[in-house]
Parts: structure tokens; sequence; C-alpha cells
């Protein structure tokens, strides 16, 4: 899977393997893989392929989600099945101006533990001032108190991985919850089908939805940017939340160990516009499932108006466990948090940028040739239905994610951070032009006479 450019760095394979011959390490571009063993070397039994999320021998969303779910009320070919869905914020405390968005996930984690529904909560949270620094930034952490939980609030663009967790819960029993993005959901019911143990533990999956996995050369970007080395930096904050400006104007912050920060907004950083790609995972080019259709509930940024003008932020929230259900129905009821009903349509809209990616775009890739392992994914491949624009958007994207990897690397080998920005500047312009018609490709594109998207 690795060599294939199909390997998100969830961490299952290493959790379903002993950890003598395996773990997972952080490759030269910032991604997480796993590393194996001499001893190791070739221990690929046939179970791993089952338990990895873009693995195509193992089980699909709508498999794993019509075993989980089976008398929803509804289903749809986008967000998969569900018993409601809902827009809206947290009211009670300080958990939606904690959080990126709505408030609603880290609510939701934090209320199934104070109802003793779980003993322990399995979600990413930033490196504490006192580890050290040689550490990630971000990893996954069991949390057994409100103060842990809370600690995960907010957005991770950063690789994380699952092994360390999944060991915890098979080691120490009780009730858990886990907290992920899609593909993370995914493997850790993959996992469940393969050991009873946690399927007895894992009570509740909580999805987050996602466009895709930067890799830790995303933050290193930033501090360029901001005049400084990431050796510096103490943590960051990937949307510093500002209740005066729109909730889609992110604005990136780093802390640094001196005590100082620095700021700056995306759309003035050459790698800011999420479109584009830059540090993408590959095997995000074949995903399918943006909304974690295998989750027990799963929450996104409510991006329509007028939701996207509030800079409090708002959630878009699909519900597919029944007792979740009753929990946020009754906390709604109670005046906790502020929720209105909304249909699949709705959902779709808020996330149409992503469905067209994972949809429109990933047919389009998968008819690309390629070598090693093939995906299968619930999209026919097709090379033909979008115009010459659209395909060159696709396509760009895709040259964009896989490039900036190699151009980073390379400026970081040679201590020249102007080589990667010089080069993200071009592609960006070069990308904005096609997609949004701006700038001088914009102008050029308007005399040969291509039509808008």
């Amino acid at each position: 899977m690795r060599r294939s450019g199909l390997c998100i760095g969830c961490g299952a394979c290493v959790a379903q393997a002993d950890e003598s011959i395996a773990a997972m390490r952080f490759d030269g571009y910032g991604q997480l893989k796993p590393v194996w063993s001499r001893h190791g070397e070739g221990h690929n039994p046939q179970q791993f392929g089952q338990i990895c999320p873009f693995s195509p021998h193992s089980r699909n969303e709508d498999e794993i989600a019509a075993a989980r779910f089976p008398s929803v009320r509804h289903s749809d070919p986008l967000i998969g099945r569900f018993e409601a869905a809902y827009v809206g914020h947290v009211v009670e405390g300080t958990f939606r101006s904690d959080g990126s968005s709505g408030g609603l996930a880290n609510w939701t984690a934090a209320e199934l533990l104070e109802k003793n529904l779980v003993d322990g909560v399995a979600h990413v949270v930033p490196r504490s001032e006192d580890e050290d620094d040689r550490q990630p930034l971000f990893r996954y952490r069991i949390s057994r108190t409100m103060e842990g939980v809370r600690e995960g609030a907010k957005s991770r663009y950063h690789p994380v991985e699952l092994s360390g967790v999944v060991d915890e819960m098979r080691r120490r029993p009780g009730r858990y919850a886990v907290v992920g993005i899609p593909c993370f959901v995914k493997a850790v019911h993959l996992l469940c089908l393969q050991d009873a143990v946690l399927r007895e533990r894992i009570a509740f999956t909580l999805g987050l939805f996602c466009g895709h996995m930067k890799s830790a050369r995303f933050v290193e970007s930033f501090a360029w940017q901001m005049g400084e080395r990431i050796g510096t930096v103490s943590g960051v904050d990937y949307r510093l939340k500002d209740a005066r400006r729109p909730a889609n104007w992110y604005m990136a912050h780093l802390r640094l160990k001196d005590g100082s920060t620095r700021s700056k907004d995306w759309w003035h950083l050459v790698d800011g516009d999420w479109g584009a790609g830059f540090f993408q995972n590959s095997a995000c080019n074949f995903c399918d499932d943006v909304t974690a259709e295998t989750a027990d509930v799963s929450f996104g940024d409510a991006w329509v108006e007028p939701y996207t003008s509030d800079g409090r932020g708002t959630n878009v929230v699909v519900i597919r466990s029944p007792l979740i259900h009753d929990l946020i129905g009754r906390a709604a009821g109670e005046g906790r948090l502020e929720l209105r009903e909304v249909d699949s349509a709705f959902v779709v809209r808020t996330q149409a940028a992503g469905f067209r990616q994972r949809r429109e775009g990933l047919a389009f890739r998968l008819s690309w040739p390629r070598a090693g392992i093939r995906p299968i994914k619930r999209v026919t491949p097709t090379f033909t239905g979008l115009t010459t624009r659209r395909m060159l958007i696709y396509w760009l994207r895709s040259s964009i994610s896989a490039w900036s990897h190699r151009m980073f690397w390379l400026a970081r080998v040679l201590h020249l951070p102007a080589l990667y920005m010089g080069w993200a500047s071009a592609s960006l312009a070069l990308y904005q032009g096609i997609t949004y018609s701006r700038g001088w490709v914009g102008k050029l594109m308007g005399r040969i006479g291509w039509p808008e998207e």
C-alpha cells in the first residue's frame, strides 16, 4: 500500500502487528508511514489488507455502515446512512469559542464522558509544554477527564496515528470513544472486525468531515513564511478564531518557544488555498468519503450562508446512532445546544467542493494509468463527461500535491526556503488562474475563450 501511494499513515497495520517488528515513523516528506524491522520484513499477513482503509481487499464504507446502522431513517448516495442531520452550535460554556467551528464535536465527546457512557476518549491533542520538543506537535491520546477531553478542541491539520491508543484500549478495560477523520474511523471499524477486544471496548466513533490530510511540512512552511524555523515553534493554531471575521477567513497562528507569536492570514500564504492540495497525502486522491459515513456521528463546518459569515463558527452534524441522537436531542431541548434540523441536500451543499473532488474528480483520477495496487472505490472510473478546464483543474491538484512534497524536501535539504516559495507562488497563480480566472493566467484564458466554470 505504501509503495502504491495508498498509505494514509493511520497506524492500523502497526496496531495489528507485534510492536517488536513495526512502528510508525515520519518519512522525508513529513508523513507518517509504517516501518518494519528486519525481523518483520515481508511480514504482511492477509489480515493487514483487510484493515487498511485504502486496501481493495477491505470492506467499503457502504458495507460497514449497512452492518452498523441497518435501521436508520435516511440514506443518501453522498453522505451515506443517517438518522438525522442538523446545523447549529453549542450554547453552554466555552465549547464554541474554544473550537474551530461550532464546538459540537468536542461537546459530544465531553458529554459521553460526563454521562459515563465512556471511560475515555481517544482524540488528537497538542504537544504539552513539558513534553520533549522532539515529539510531534500533535498526537493521539486517551483522555479520561473533562479537562483532558477539552484539550482536543480545534482542527489539527497534521499527521497523527492510532497504534498507541489502540494498544492502550486493548490493555486497559473500559468503554471508549474514538474521534477521527473518515479513513481513521473506517480503520477503527476494520480493526474491530478482526479483534473481539476492540469490538467490545470501542463504544462510539465520532467522525470529522475531511478535505484531505496534510503532511508535517505544512506547518513548517507556515514558519518559513513568517520568518521562523520550525525548531523555534512550540505550538500552532491552524484556524485562529475571530468572531469579527467570516468563519472561512482562516488565520494561521504560531506560538514560539521564546513566548512570542506569529500570525498570517491563509490567503497571504503561498500554499494557503486548500483546494490546490499543497502537502496533501497521496492516498487522499483515492478517498470517496467526505462525511465519515461509518461513524456514529459526524461533524463538519457549515460552509453556506448565513453560517459562513458567522465568525463564531457553526457545525453541520450527521447522526447515525440512536443513542447519540437522543443525547443531542435532549441537550437541544434543554437549551444547551442551538440546532436546526436539515436534509441531506443541505449537508451536501455545505461540502460541495469536497464532493466534486471525491466523486467527479475521483472518477477521473481512477481512469489514469498507474503502477502498483489499483484502489477499488464506490465510483466508476471515467475519462469522459468533463470539460477540458475541469480535467485540467483535477490534474493540477494532483500535480501540486505531489510536487509540493518534493520541492519542499529539496528546499529543506539545500536550506533555500525561497526555492519552495517561488515554486509554490507560481503553482498557486497557475491553479487560481485556471480555477477562478484570477491574475494574468485568468486573463489569458479569457482571451482564448475558455468558458467560466
